[in-house]
């Protein structure tokens, strides 16, 4: 029977050599890890939960259980313009099982692997499974993406493609568990737009990432800006094989509600534009348009048979 200690020290208390770890004084092991500021920065937090038939099936694979819980929450260094530091990790687990535990860890570490974000500690406990990941970032001093910036005029715009991670959800409960399928991979494997969010600093105004559903993310975005918005949903960027799946109306209303695609949404300037299209194609990104900023509160274009509420805790999904 393995302990807490045990599952620490078997599946992450061992830093990965492969990883740059410039700055990470002291990593697991101890009480705390210790993290060293780079010059002209400001550290960027934050801490995503993610809990068993909330947000994940628990039935789901591992190793995709483990690269999710750290992609959603490494999406909003993303959405700051941010790098990734490192990350803690606090994981409750119903049974120690170790074939679990190892295909989880090596999920997690893939990703952390890819991103250049180093597991520096963390804790283990016994309850419903639910892992919690704090993700530590850096950004230049006064360079921070924030949600508060859009202006009247401006571009509003989104990275990749919407509507898969719903597409995705909605295949996994009809039984359609073929990981190799995008709109499966799309919500069980998600991207972290983290190279696009950095080539946006600078150029955007606002940002944030779509994880709540578009409509909603917008809606955030104009509360924190005090402005309004216009849509037009025929630019919307549909995931590939999503109008396939459901429908062409059920494709456009699960790309401007469904949630956790982690694209960003930003607001930019006419004058940036350019540089805009061509800094996230530079990292293999593509932006498109899709609306303008208005002064006038409000989202306009969208017709209200294709309205939800987005995803809000204790409420329900609105969908």
């Amino acid at each position: 029977m393995l302990g807490e200690f045990d599952i620490i020290a078997r599946y992450f208390a061992t830093p990965d050599q492969s990883l740059p770890i410039s700055g990470v004084t002291l990593g697991p092991g101890d009480d705390c890890a210790l993290l060293s500021p780079a010059a002209g920065t400001e550290l960027a937090m934050s801490v995503d939960t993610s809990v068993a038939d909330v947000h994940f099936p628990g039935d789901a694979p591992p190793e995709a259980i483990g690269h999710r819980a750290l992609a959603v929450a490494l999406s909003d260094l993303a959405a700051m313009g941010a790098r990734p530091r490192g990350c803690l990790m606090a994981l409750t687990l119903t049974h120690a099982e170790p074939a679990w535990l190892e295909r989880f860890a090596q999920g997690f570490r893939d990703l952390g692997r890819y991103t250049a974000t180093p597991l520096v500690g963390g804790d283990v406990t016994r309850g419903t499974l639910s892992i919690a990941v704090t993700v530590i970032g850096d950004v230049p001093v006064g360079q921070a993406l924030r949600r508060s910036g859009a202006m009247p005029g401006e571009r509003l715009a989104v990275t990749g493609a919407l509507g898969g991670s719903h597409g995705g959800l909605r295949m996994w409960q009809a039984g359609g568990h073929d990981l190799e399928d995008p709109l499966l991979a799309a919500y069980l494997r998600p991207a972290p737009q983290l190279e696009a969010g950095c080539a946006l600093r600078g150029l955007a105004s606002a940002a944030l990432d779509i994880s709540d559903g578009l409509l909603a993310d917008l809606g955030h975005l104009c509360h924190a800006s005090g402005v309004g918005a216009s849509l037009d949903p025929a630019c919307i960027p549909l995931a590939p094989t999503l109008e396939m799946t459901l429908g062409s109306e059920g494709a456009l209303h699960a790309a401007l509600n469904g949630g956790d695609d982690y694209q960003l949404l930003v607001s930019v300037p006419d004058t940036a534009w350019e540089d805009a299209l061509r800094r996230c194609a530079d990292c293999g990104v593509t932006l498109t348009e899709i609306g303008r900023v208005l002064a006038e509160p409000g989202i306009r274009g969208i017709p209200e048979t294709l309205k939800g509420a987005g995803w809000q805790h204790f409420t329900g999904d609105g969908q």
